[in-house]
């Protein structure tokens, strides 16, 4: 048994009939094109992931409220009170 139910056998006469209709030269640069965008992919992630962390609140200013909010809030308890 090999992946889900298919043999090897089975898996390297796919593999020969891959290799029959594209050919060793169309498959090496599929490869190579495929292998360049992973590594395009990756390097983006790593630069998003780099670029995320500049954006990052400081956990002192993240505990701060908004002078608006607190505006908002003092004008509700006023109201109520009245």
């Amino acid at each position: 048994m090999g992946l889900g139910g298919i043999s090897v056998w089975q898996l390297l006469i796919i593999l020969l009939i891959v290799v029959l209709v594209f050919g060793t030269k169309r498959l090496k640069s599929i490869g190579t094109d495929l292998g360049g965008a992973v590594k395009g992919f990756r390097k983006a992630m790593d630069e998003g992931e780099k670029e995320g962390d500049k954006k990052k609140i400081p956990a002192g200013e993240a505990e701060k409220p908004d002078a608006k909010f607190e505006e908002q809030t003092e004008a509700k308890d006023t109201s109520k009170q009245a």
